[in-house]
């Protein structure tokens, strides 16, 4: 399955347009993670611990976007947006959502004889 940002694929001709996909992931925070970026906040630097929450968050609503569209019949899911977010639960914690949407298309497949 071709997953990709752009609404067109090179060298493919969209046979039809299935719908949109949608796909959401949420992590619960860590207080030992909050911590940590909390001390990297007043030094300075880059929290990996959230950023690698953040880029397994990502593929995981890929994945989850790429099952969607397959279930749909998709052979590409086109034009993907992931859009990041935070969930207030109460003054002390928050949730991460990763959110990944894009249009399940199926394409037209190569005729025999053609280049």
């Amino acid at each position: 399955m071709i997953l990709t940002t752009t609404d067109v694929i090179q060298g493919a001709i969209v046979e039809s347009y299935l719908g949109i996909v949608t796909a959401e992931v949420v992590y619960g925070t860590n207080a030992l993670r909050d911590f940590f970026a909390g001390i990297r906040d007043v030094i300075g630097g880059r929290t990996g611990s959230y950023e690698r929450v953040f880029e397994k968050g990502q593929q995981d609503a890929l994945n989850e976007l790429q099952q969607r569209a397959q279930r749909l019949g998709a052979d590409a899911v086109i034009g993907i947006e992931i859009d990041t977010g935070t969930i207030n639960v109460d003054s002390k914690g928050a949730l991460l959502l990763i959110t990944a949407t894009g249009t399940a298309v199926r394409l037209q497949k190569p005729t025999p004889g053609r280049f």
